[in-house]
């Protein structure tokens, strides 16, 4: 195993299993830059940080199943399933906080970390956000008109 995948098995761990925000700040570089489909481009560690820390009060018992682990060079990517149950409240991007809806949610999505000097730099995530707000009943009911 090497470096990239080390860091990206932490990282998921920090985010699930054993939720710690000091341990995900650690992970990152100062000046990492991330991709996210609901925050979109978020630049330096705090940031990033701050982005982990309300999904994880959000879905504070989260999981992840992988389903394939790659490592190519400085890079891992991973497909997995992230699950769990929205006990928490759900900060929005506008601002917004949203009280907990305590459905569960199971989505399929897709990391991919790039690693230097042992800490993060380069981190995309996509899943699919109207799943994930669907999921929690955030949606609208469909209107057949």
């Amino acid at each position: 195993m090497g470096e990239a995948r080390e860091v990206m098995d932490r990282l998921t761990d920090a985010v699930t299993t054993h939720a710690d925000l000091k341990v995900i700040g650690e992970l990152y570089a100062e000046d990492a830059v991330a991709f996210t489909p609901d925050e979109g481009e978020l630049r330096g560690r705090d940031n990033i940080v701050e982005y982990w820390r309300t999904m994880t009060e959000a879905v504070p018992e989260a999981t992840f199943q992988s389903l394939h682990s790659y490592e190519v060079g400085d890079t891992a990517i991973d497909e997995g399933i992230f699950s769990g149950r929205n006990t928490g409240p759900l900060e929005l991007p506008n601002g917004e906080t949203l009280p907990p809806t305590q459905k569960e949610i199971r989505i399929r999505g897709v990391d991919i970390a790039t690693v230097r000097d042992g800490r993060i730099v380069d981190y995309r995530l996509y899943f699919d956000e109207m799943d994930f707000l669907g999921q929690l009943g955030l949606l609208p009911p469909d209107d057949p008109f």
